[in-house]
């Protein structure tokens, strides 16, 4: 799916229909006792750093959707039942969070029982204008998909003769990109098998809620003792005592409010050049290893550092039960790339592949245990962490030759924020981009100027001019 913004997902014109969890589903969600399944470590982070940034006075929106079209005008009663039944298919998605307060000001988690979901429909009315139904989607998901709330989820369709589109939005803590790829294949499965009068659907999958227990009893296991917790405290002391921010000047004053950003988005390459660049990277690790290579060449270029520092996210998907769950599934790894050692592609591609193959594993213990561990020595600052340059191959998800036919797009919410992220996505059509970056004339410049070195290095990989 290509990554975007609702701005930029092609939505047009119709009447606006929109599906919550129902009244008396948060009801029986408000009585019920605590679910000893605790929040996973990214889960509790997520949280508390909206609230943090809540109480500092800023609204900083941090919801994922998804976006598809059905053919034809829908039929609501079947679509209805074809999003209730996927919700119940995905436990984390019935399972929200309460403060506890007291001492240390926990947060509990609670689980409603599949016979307890349901939704509640309301036809919203008709939009003749475009812009003014993409700015109405994105302000009922930002009120709606809110980390601080619950329900915090929402899906809406846009009826029209030729074709009904589906937006749906989360937040963040409910869903990673993988589980929104996953969408529009399972929504239309359900959707058909209704239509037709089958009972069947997707087979139950694994919960995410269950994961999030195993995860923590493990990461909860290791002290501040452990090599993985050296690791990270070393790799922050050489970042000056934070996670790594993009090295190239963003144009941002010490100090200075949080501020709002930018989204660009393109088709870097056709299929042909990124088949090109996969086979030449293959040897040392794949695409991945060499958008990374790529990238520490160019910020190199730009901002003079001598060494690259990232942290490269990495699924945590590692057992085949979890593939199907929705679910934020996301560790991070430390790499540092001295540039004396990759001083052109190939000697950075075998630079990147052995700091990968090194500090993987690294991944395996939750960023927010470890910096729980390091105490006194990390201060987070920032809603996003830290810079991220992330790849996905998305060829082998199920459904994902007929994106392209589905009008089918991955949705981000563009805010406010200090950090980079960047997105690379592997389609069938090609490699796309997507980053948002903080909204300043240095910013756009400089990040204008690295999604151009980057596809100039994928195409001379890939043996074109």
């Amino acid at each position: 799916m290509r990554m975007t913004d609702i701005q930029r997902c092609e939505v047009r014109p119709g009447r606006l229909v929109e599906w919550t969890l129902s009244p008396a589903t948060v009801a029986t969600a408000k009585a019920l006792p605590e679910d000893s399944r605790p929040p996973a470590y990214i889960q509790e982070s997520h949280i508390r750093t909206a609230r943090s940034v809540r109480e500092d006075g800023l609204f900083v929106p941090t919801w994922l959707g998804a976006a598809f079209d059905i053919p034809g005008r829908a039929d609501l009663d079947a679509l209805g039942e074809a999003l209730r039944g996927w919700t119940l298919r995905h436990e984390t998605l019935r399972s929200g969070f309460r403060w506890a307060g007291g001492p240390g000001d926990s947060i509990r988690r609670f689980t409603l029982d599949p016979s307890s979901v349901s939704l509640h429909r309301e036809d919203v009315g008709d939009f003749t204008d475009a812009a003014a139904l993409a700015q109405h989607l994105q302000d009922r998901f930002d009120t709606t998909a809110d980390a601080l709330r619950w329900p915090n989820l929402i899906y809406t369709a846009v009826v029209r003769d030729d074709c009904t589109s589906v937006y749906m939005a989360f937040d963040h803590s409910n869903v990673d990109a993988y589980s929104i790829h996953r969408i529009p294949a399972e929504i239309h499965e359900l959707y058909e098998a209704g239509i037709a009068g089958r009972a069947e659907g997707p087979e139950p999958a694994s919960s995410y809620v269950d994961f999030c227990e195993a995860e923590r009893a493990d990461a909860d296991r290791i002290d501040a003792d452990h090599d993985i917790v050296a690791r990270w405290r070393e790799f922050i002391q050489r970042c000056g005592g934070q996670l790594p921010s993009f090295p190239v000047d963003l144009g941002l004053e010490p100090g200075g409010a949080l501020p709002t950003q930018k989204f660009m988005r393109e088709m870097m390459v056709d299929a042909d050049a990124a088949a090109a660049f996969e086979s030449y990277c293959r040897p040392y690790g794949g695409s991945l290893v060499g958008v990374l290579a790529a990238t520490a060449l160019i910020v190199h270029e730009i901002g003079g550092e001598p060494v690259y520092r990232t942290v490269v996210p990495f699924h945590t998907r590692v057992k085949s039960q979890w593939s199907q769950s929705v679910g934020w599934y996301v560790g991070g790894a430390p790499i540092e790339i001295p540039m004396s050692e990759a001083v052109d592609f190939p000697s950075a591609l075998r630079t990147v592949r052995a700091a990968l193959q090194a500090n993987r594993r690294l991944a395996r213990i939750p960023l927010a245990r470890v910096l729980h561990l390091l105490g006194s020595d990390f201060r987070p600052t920032s809603p996003d962490l830290y810079s991220i340059v992330s790849f996905v191959d998305t060829r082998d998800i199920p459904g994902s030759d007929h994106w392209t036919d589905q009008n089918a797009y991955g949705l981000l919410r563009v805010s406010y924020g200090d950090q980079v992220c960047a997105w690379i996505t592997r389609l069938h059509e090609g490699l796309w981009f997507a980053g948002r970056y903080p909204d300043t004339d240095v910013a756009q410049k400089n990040m204008r100027l690295y999604a151009e070195r980057l596809r100039d290095i994928v195409t001379g990989a890939a043996g074109r001019p």
